[in-house]
C-alpha cells in the first residue's frame, strides 16, 4: 500500500528533487540502474560518492564486480525507490526501463545514459565520459591507460592465429560490430562469423559451423542449471564430434555482456586456449 501511495504522488508530479546550487559541481549522491555503469561508478566514483547500484550488479554470472558491489545499497530500476534515494544524478543504459527513465527526468531528477559498447574504443570513450560526470577524469584516464598497455601485451603475445568459433546457446553466434567479435580480435584469433560476413548477434547454422572447420571453439553453455532447449545444439552429435575434436575455450559471460579493464580477462582467456591447442606454454 505504501509503495502506491509514494508511486501515485510521484505520477502526480508532488514532490521534486532539490535543484543543484552548482551544475557543474561533482554529484556527491549517484545511483547507477544498470549493470554496465555500475561497473564503471565502481571502477571510477570516489569513496562515497556512489549510493547504488542496481541488483544485477551482485549477479557473478553477469558482473564482473559482483563481489565489489556488495558494498552498495541495491536497487530494481523502480523510480519510486530511486526517487526515495534523492540522487544527484541517475546512471542508465540507453535500453534501461524507458519508463522510469522518463518519470525520473519528469520529476528534475539529472539522468545520463549510456550505450552498450561495440567496441574497445567505445570502452574508452564511456570510461572518459563516465570520469567527467563523477568529476573523477585522472582516474579514468589511469584505467583507460591501463588497458592500452594490456592491449598491447596482448597484441605481442606469442599466441597462434587460429580459426575460432563463437558458439551460444540456440546456434546463436557474435559477428562484426560486437564487443565479443572485438575481444576475438585483441587475442589474435580469427573469428569465423566475420570469415562468414555475419554482423552482430546472428544464428550460425551447423552446418555452416562444420564447412567452417573452426581450430578454436569459444563460448559454449550458460551456468544455468539443468537441461535447457535453449541449449540443444550443444547436444548435436555433429557438434560433439567437433567440439571432441578441436579446443574448447569458455567465454564468460560477466566478461563480455559490458566493456571495461576486466574484458581484456576474456581475450587472454581465448589466447591461453589457443596456445594449449597448439601445446605452445603461455
Amino acid at each position: 500500500m505504501e509503495g502506491r501511495r509514494w508511486h501515485a504522488m510521484i505520477l502526480a508530479g508532488l514532490f521534486w528533487p532539490a535543484a543543484a546550487s552548482c551544475a557543474d559541481a561533482a554529484p556527491r549522491r549517484v545511483v547507477s540502474m544498470n549493470v554496465c555503469t555500475d561497473q564503471m561508478a565502481m571502477l571510477i566514483a570516489r569513496p562515497g560518492q556512489l549510493y547504488s547500484v542496481s541488483y544485477l550488479a551482485r549477479d557473478a554470472g553477469t558482473s564482473a564486480m559482483a563481489g565489489q558491489a556488495e558494498a552498495y545499497v541495491v536497487n530494481h530500476g523502480l523510480a519510486e525507490e530511486i526517487f526515495l534515494m534523492k540522487p544527484d544524478l541517475v546512471l542508465a543504459g540507453t535500453y534501461t526501463t524507458r519508463t522510469t527513465v522518463a518519470l525520473l527526468r519528469r520529476l528534475g531528477f539529472r539522468v545520463e545514459e549510456f550505450p552498450p559498447e561495440a567496441s574497445f574504443d567505445e570502452v574508452r570513450a564511456n570510461l572518459a565520459r563516465m570520469g567527467e560526470l563523477l568529476g573523477n577524469p585522472e582516474r579514468a584516464k589511469t584505467l583507460i591507460a591501463g588497458m592500452d598497455a594490456e592491449i598491447a601485451a596482448l597484441e605481442t603475445a606469442n599466441a597462434p592465429r587460429l580459426r575460432t568459433a563463437l558458439t551460444f546457446a540456440n546456434s546463436y553466434t557474435s559477428g562484426s560490430g560486437t564487443l565479443v567479435s572485438e575481444v576475438v580480435k585483441r587475442a589474435g584469433l580469427d573469428n569465423i562469423a566475420e570469415t562468414l560476413g555475419m554482423e552482430g548477434t546472428a544464428r550460425l547454422p551447423l552446418e555452416l559451423l562444420v564447412l567452417a572447420d573452426p581450430e578454436l571453439m569459444a563460448g559454449g553453455r550458460s551456468q544455468a542449471e539443468g537441461p535447457a532447449l535453449a541449449e540443444q545444439n550443444f547436444a548435436h552429435p555433429a557438434y560433439r564430434a567437433l567440439a571432441a575434436a578441436n579446443a574448447e575455450a569458455p567465454l564468460e559471460n560477466r566478461l563480455t555482456v559490458c566493456g571495461g579493464p576486466f574484458t581484456l580477462e576474456a581475450a587472454r582467456a581465448l589466447q591461453d586456449a589457443a596456445r594449449r591447442a597448439k601445446g605452445r606454454a603461455p
